[in-house]
């Protein structure tokens, strides 16, 4: 989750460090041991006549008591490591007030108010407020710190019906993507009718005010939180009436998807349905709601392209695709034969991705150039308005509102530069700072600098790196390489106080933009999917050899993270190069390539990823790259995993078994721990206070195997 930091000026302590050889700490640590695993050696698989071996299957089961006490004993384990380090409370005590800032989200509008999101600062959950015009004072609509004493049920997404009359929002507890669905009545914020259980993957749109769609999965049989996932299910829950009357409207068993959305369009004419069963590509429905008992009607009828309505009026349906558009193109699709050979162009595509959002009857258009963003705005014959002036390189977020409204907001940030709020006049392009945030730290004291470097096969891969202004190409730099490379996701420039904690004690920052990513559109993300995977991996290792060779830090002072899809990252290039990385980050990893469809919903990142049983050729590819089955007895960087107990998108499980046989076939001296995050799912919905720790415990492992003492000089201004 990505917090939003604005405002309070309160003058800061940092210290400014000056070379990481006069911080070297003669603290050295007991050899770690770990608890005792128990291995069956008798659980075997066969892929295609190549046995398997799977000795710590049963840390697959969740719901044991066996699996529940390995957890507590590797917990324990890494917390007695942790709390040995004598600067973590200085970091702690460090990245807390760097985090304690008011965080306001992008406003938006829904009947007469206008809402946003805020947390003072270091409230566990951000809260809804409220404003009418002409009123003085915000009020709370919706405060999800009284939705649990620890604040571990986070509010989970919430939609207005047309008038903004109700609402539904979701909960999630403890991170799970399982939601539940709770109806108010927006004037006094009172409940309204039944909760809504099992819930997921699913938005919430409004049909009127008598009732919305939304989408789940059967409720499945055995462990919820890994439990196979198969046919997605769109539904209609009429207000008043019990959740097992709901009807089905799309999915099911008769028309089997993994992944169905519904959406109502603005003008509460059409309901608009996606379905898919993977990561990429998608059908396209739609059903006349002015007619009782229409037909669903397909515009498109295969999964080879993605697809998004955009808008709808009297004449026609605004359609984003790549269809024969690699990076993107909105076209317009009659509503009487909307098939794909009667589609016209409306904006062509470009060099660069597009994404697209709406506001105020217009089409707001956001381009990455070379992961940068540019926005332009069109009308609905094509015709370009404008071009939005942004503050500088860096990442523009919202431009959404509805169709009636004359103004709209959105976000801007960068690595060195805060999330900052603008407001603009739809009509005129006239833009006016909104929300600033005033900083414990003087971003005029970093740099951030786009570099191109060379991958194993000569590709040129955009990376940013970001520091100290003055800091020297010594090879002596503590730096955190961070990627992705997956799923068609772009990693574009964000600011996050956690990173400071890096950037305030001499290190640098550096996110390489990996084939398998979105920024540079489907060709991009083709070349690192499936047998092409080895591409990204070598992306990342070329990266830190580029970070190496120019001297802004050495094999002893590098780090790598990544998370989900960024975990298996990590996990595949620190066994491909150990000696490469002195630290190494895989969070909620997919590390497990030979099972990971068999959970949840995993068989759907099978476009990426392909599964061990399609082919002989997809099973020799996966095993040899697969970082649990690429263990070996050697010397591993040292290693920080971290999962949580409630993830139900990529299950602990993987981090487990990593774990456990790292351990096992660690020869090194340097530490492997698993930190297992409880009440905690994926990564969304985190508490203020999990957050702290969770950062607080990163960087004190990060530092103190690098033989680092960040924050002496405490009374130095930065």
């Amino acid at each position: 989750m990505r917090f939003f930091i604005i405002a309070s000026g309160m003058l800061c302590f940092v210290l400014a460090c000056k070379n990481p050889e006069d911080q070297k700490t003669n603290i050295k640590s007991d050899e770690v041991m770990y608890p005792k695993t128990k291995k069956d050696t008798t659980v075997t698989d066969d892929y295609f006549g190549t046995k398997v071996k799977d000795p710590y299957r049963w840390l697959e089961n969740d719901t044991s008591e066996e699996t529940a006490a390995w957890v507590r004993e590797e917990n324990e384990v890494t917390r007695n490591y942790l709390e040995q380090i004598p600067f973590r409370s200085a970091i702690r005590q460090r990245y807390e007030e760097l985090f304690n800032y008011e965080k306001y989200s992008t406003p938006f509008k829904k009947g007469d108010y206008t809402y946003y999101y805020l947390n003072t600062g270091l409230q566990n959950q951000s809260v809804l407020y409220r404003e009418k015009k002409g009123e003085t004072e915000a009020k709370v609509f919706l405060d999800p710190n009284r939705f649990s004493k620890d604040g571990t049920t986070s509010l989970a997404g919430i939609s207005f019906s047309k008038d903004g009359s109700m609402a539904g929002y979701q909960i999630s507890e403890g991170g799970s993507d399982w939601r539940k669905v709770i109806i108010l009545e927006s004037a006094d914020a009172k409940q309204s009718g039944d909760t809504l259980i099992d819930v997921k993957f699913s938005d919430i749109s409004w049909k009127g005010n008598d009732g919305f769609y939304y989408s789940s999965y059967e409720k499945v049989a055995g462990s919820q939180l890994s439990a196979k996932t198969q046919e997605h299910r769109l539904l209609y829950h009429k207000l008043g009436t019990k959740q097992s009357e709901d009807k089905l409207i799309f999915g099911g068993s008769k028309t089997p998807r993994r992944y169905i959305g519904g959406q109502v369009s603005e003008n509460q004419k059409w309901l608009v349905i996606t379905a898919a069963n993977e990561t990429y590509g998608n059908e396209l429905y739609v059903q006349d709601l002015t007619k009782p008992d229409a037909p669903i009607l397909p515009i498109v009828g295969d999964m080879k392209s993605s697809n998004e309505i955009l808008d709808v009026d009297d004449q026609y349906f605004y359609i984003q695709t790549d269809r024969d558009a690699p990076n993107g193109k909105i076209v317009k699709a009659p509503i009487a034969t909307p098939g794909m050979d009667q589609w016209t162009v409306v904006v062509a595509t470009t060099s660069d991705p597009l994404s697209t959002s709406t506001a105020g009857g217009y089409f707001f258009c956001n381009y990455l150039k070379d992961a940068i963003s540019k926005v332009y705005q069109y009308d609905h014959q094509g015709k370009q308005i404008r071009e939005i002036p942004l503050p500088g390189p860096g990442t523009a977020s919202g431009f959404n509102a509805r169709a009636e409204d004359k103004e709209v907001y959105y976000m801007f940030s960068s690595y060195v530069q805060p999330s900052t709020i603008y407001k603009m006049d739809i009509s005129s392009g006239k833009t006016e700072l909104y929300k600033q945030p005033k900083v414990k730290f003087n971003p005029q004291n970093y740099e951030s600098k786009q570099v191109f470097y060379k991958s194993k096969d000569g590709t040129k891969i955009p990376m940013i790196i970001t520091f100290k202004k003055g800091t020297k190409p010594d090879g002596k730099n503590p730096t955190l390489l961070y990627g992705y490379g997956g799923f068609n996701v772009s990693l574009t420039p964000y600011f996050s106080t956690s990173r400071l904690v890096l950037l305030e004690n001499g290190g640098i920052y550096a996110v390489a933009n990996l084939r398998g990513g979105g920024e540079y559109g489907a060709a991009w993300h083709q070349q690192g999917i499936k047998t092409k995977k080895q591409n990204v991996f070598d992306d990342f290792i070329s990266a830190a050899h580029f970070l190496i060779d120019s001297g802004y830090t050495s094999s002893d002072y590098l780090a790598i993270e990544g998370g989900s899809n960024g975990g298996l990252l990590v996990g595949a290039t620190m066994l491909q190069e150990p000696k490469l990385f002195k630290v190494a980050f895989p969070a909620v990893g997919v590390l497990d390539m030979l099972r990971y469809h068999k959970f949840t919903a995993g068989v759907g990142w099978a476009y990426d990823y392909g599964t061990s049983e399609e082919s002989k050729e997809m099973f020799d590819y996966l095993y040899k790259y697969s970082p649990l089955h690429n263990i070996k007895p050697g010397n591993y960087p040292a290693t920080f995993i971290t999962t949580a107990d409630h993830d139900d998108r990529v299950v602990p499980a993987h981090s487990f078994k990593f774990a456990a046989t790292l351990q096992e076939n660690q020869q090194g001296k340097e530490p492997v721990l698993i930190r297992i995050e409880t009440k905690a799912g994926h990564g969304a919905g985190k508490s203020t206070e999990q957050i702290l720790e969770e950062n607080t415990d990163m960087w004190s492992f990060f530092f103190y195997n690098m033989g680092i003492t960040p924050y002496q000089a405490k009374n130095k201004l930065n």
